[in-house]
């Protein structure tokens, strides 16, 4: 049985590769149409920062209660 599968696996495979959609980014360079202001900088990275420290944090402030079995 898997004799089988093998066989109709390397005859369907290449089949199906044959028709795929090739993507591509389109990527620009230069400069931003609107310049970004500090204050848009500092809030982005304030978020960007409590969502990587946010949780972490809170298992560190909790970690009594987790070692707590009840």
């Amino acid at each position: 049985m898997p004799g089988l599968l093998r066989t109709v696996a390397s005859r369907a495979a290449p089949v199906l590769r044959g028709q795929s959609v090739i993507q591509r980014a389109h990527v620009t360079t230069g400069p931003a149409k609107d310049p970004v202001g500090p204050a848009v900088n500092g809030i982005g990275l304030a978020l960007f920062s409590l969502a990587i420290l946010g949780p972490s944090g809170w298992i560190l402030a909790h970690l009594e209660d987790y070692k707590k079995k009840e």
